[in-house]
């Protein structure tokens, strides 16, 4: 198979996962939990923007926060579910 076609896959210590939410936002709250958990299970890294201090943030996700990004793709917005997330990290 060549190179170009094969998929590696990254390790979940090389990924990053952010939350973006905002304060008082009881969702938020929630995913951060679960974020937090699976990451420290993971050895992901994770960030949590707040979409009230970014202009372009609040123009892309207001409707749907919480929202989790992969590396920069979206993975799931309002609930967070552990076992999709630790699938999508790879663990």
């Amino acid at each position: 198979m060549s190179p170009l076609l094969r998929r590696t896959k990254k390790k979940p210590a090389g990924r990053v996962v952010t939350l973006v939410g905002k304060p008082g936002c009881h969702l938020c709250e929630d995913a951060r939990a679960v974020v937090s958990e699976v990451c420290a299970e993971t050895g992901a890294s994770w960030v949590e923007k707040d979409i009230t201090e970014d202009e372009e943030l609040y123009k892309e996700y207001w409707e749907q926060i919480p929202v989790v990004l992969i590396d920069g793709e979206q993975h799931t917005f309002w609930r967070v579910d552990p076992a999709r997330l630790r699938k999508a990290l790879g663990a």
